[in-house]
């Protein structure tokens, strides 16, 4: 997305976090040097021009192509939007007035006999070398782990698609699976949610799983699109024993040069305290750890413990976001912005601005199960993990008076809404509380300690309560306050993810 900025404040932070910049600024630093002059906080611009559309796509898998962003998911719904704020559906519901198919119910029909239903779960849509678009579908049971996914191939993004046919199959019971054995739910796949991706090198693979036996992934044809033959069901990488993870997806960083996975733990209803987690590697199909090193390939629920075990998975990767509530004021216009039961997400990054985008479906705070896209931006920290931004992306070059997007220590310092989002797979919603990152360096209010601004504009926080937090400054829009505020995404070691939304500019 271009921008006349001439920096992102992701690309300050990332063009510094390989630097070997030191600390300094806002709170104490490596050496001693003089106390920050303070200055005073510019009062923000009220901006009365950003305005967005919302739509409601359920497991949205962006893929941009020709300056627009499209999203596929759930119940063959799509949306399309060119600024990552204003979203248009133009397709939904699995029935013959569906435009991605031309009487799908007919060209899928092969797909729906083996599922035994009707309805089509989170698609996946690719451009290969080819030029055409690479339709992954997959429908599933529901309650059982009996699936089929398929491809679908067109020259226009918006389709129709053409059937290329099933090209794998899961919940066969006591039968022969893909990989020789029979088919036993724990350790096999549920053949959905599929994401395809090249790597670094321009080699295709696929991922895709959820619950059941986990998360797999599979080398593909980029000539076909296909899996390569005599892999069976493919690589596991995390999950099992019906542990309540799944939406998997695969993002390269060419500044960290690390895979990032990303999925979903729990359940996507209002109560089922969904959240979204990632964890990294230095090759495409793994392993993927987390920072305390844990392979995720060990990672499954309990056998001994009850269906759907979440204890045994909890403390694994790192926990970007769950249920929460800011105070009234902060965030989208007219409410108290927070989420519940984020997830299932897909990412995009921007070459041109160096810019990476978190993109998922969201239900809210006392709206049940409505649900819409979001879009926040998202950095890579100095320990080198994605973090993501608190309030939904605007750029910053909407704004009437534009603003840098560098952050300093004296823009820093003041009084923030605080989220500590913690490792829990929950359904409590997790209410803000009011801190302030005191010049010179200590954090006071509900929760203290101390902060440093760091180059660029990355910042650190190390609070009394335990942990030392990496994270990122920005500015981002506070739709109630009509203006850009300051923000901070942190995480710790441990997989935490902090955040703070500046109280009044």
């Amino acid at each position: 997305m271009s921008s006349p900025l001439k920096y992102s404040s992701v690309a300050l932070a990332t063009a510094l976090l390989f630097s070997g910049c030191g600390g300094g600024g806002g709170g104490s630093a490596p050496v001693a040097t003089p106390a920050p002059v303070p200055t005073p906080v510019p009062v923000p611009v009220p901006v009365t021009s950003i305005a967005f559309s919302d739509a409601s796509v359920h497991d949205p898998a962006i893929i941009r192509t020709a300056g627009t962003y499209y999203v596929f998911g759930s119940h063959l719904s799509a949306a399309k939007s060119t600024d990552l704020m204003n979203w248009t559906r133009f397709a939904d519901g699995v029935n013959n007035a569906n435009p991605l198919f031309t009487n799908v119910t007919t060209a899928l029909a092969d797909a729906f006999a083996w599922s035994q239903v009707t309805d089509l779960w989170a698609a996946d849509v690719v451009q290969l070398d080819d030029g055409k678009f690479y339709f992954y579908y997959n429908t599933c049971k529901g309650d059982s782990p009996r699936s089929a996914l398929g491809l679908a191939v067109s020259d226009k993004i918006e389709g129709p698609y053409v059937d290329k046919g099933v090209f794998l199959k899961s919940g066969m019971w006591d039968q022969i699976s893909p990989d020789g054995k029979v088919y036993d739910a724990r350790i096999h796949p549920n053949v959905v949610d599929p994401q395809t991706f090249k790597d670094k090198d321009g080699k295709l693979w696929m991922i895709y799983g959820s619950y059941s036996g986990g998360i797999f992934i599979l080398a593909m044809d980029k000539a076909t699109g296909l899996p390569l033959p005599g892999q069976g069901y493919g690589k596991h990488l995390l999950g099992g024993n019906h542990s309540r993870i799944e939406g998997a997806y695969v993002q390269y960083s060419p500044q960290s040069q690390y895979y990032y996975m990303f999925t979903s733990f729990g359940g996507l209803d209002a109560n089922g305290a969904y959240n979204m987690r990632v964890v990294r590697s230095r090759n495409a199909d793994g392993p993927y750890v987390d920072a305390k090193g844990t392979d995720m390939d060990t990672v499954k629920a309990n056998p001994a413990l009850p269906l759907f075990d979440d204890a045994s998975i909890a403390p694994h990767g790192h926990k970007l976001m769950g249920n929460h509530q800011f105070t009234a004021g902060t965030g989208e216009a007219g409410v108290a912005s927070g989420y519940v039961s984020a997830g299932h997400n897909s990412t995009t990054y921007d070459a041109a601005t160096g810019q990476y985008f978190i993109v998922f479906h969201t239900r809210f705070p006392g709206r049940g199960e409505q649900h819409e896209i979001r879009v926040h931006e998202m950095f890579i920290n100095e320990d080198g993990w994605p973090v993501v931004a608190p309030l939904r992306y605007a750029p910053l070059s909407k704004n009437a008076t534009p603003l840098s997007a560098e952050v300093t220590a004296a823009n820093a310092a003041g009084s923030y809404q605080f989220i500590n989002h913690g490792k829990d797979i929950s359904a409590t919603i997790k209410p803000a509380q009011t801190i302030k990152l005191e010049t010179g360096g200590p954090v006071s209010g509900a929760i203290t300690g101390s902060w440093t601004h760091r180059c660029g504009n990355k910042v650190q926080l190390v609070l009394a309560s335990g942990g030392t937090f990496n994270g990122v400054l920005s500015r981002q829009w506070n739709a109630n306050a009509s203006a850009f505020v300051v923000t901070f995404t942190a995480q710790s070691a441990d997989g935490v993810s902090v955040w703070g939304v500046r109280s009044g500019g």
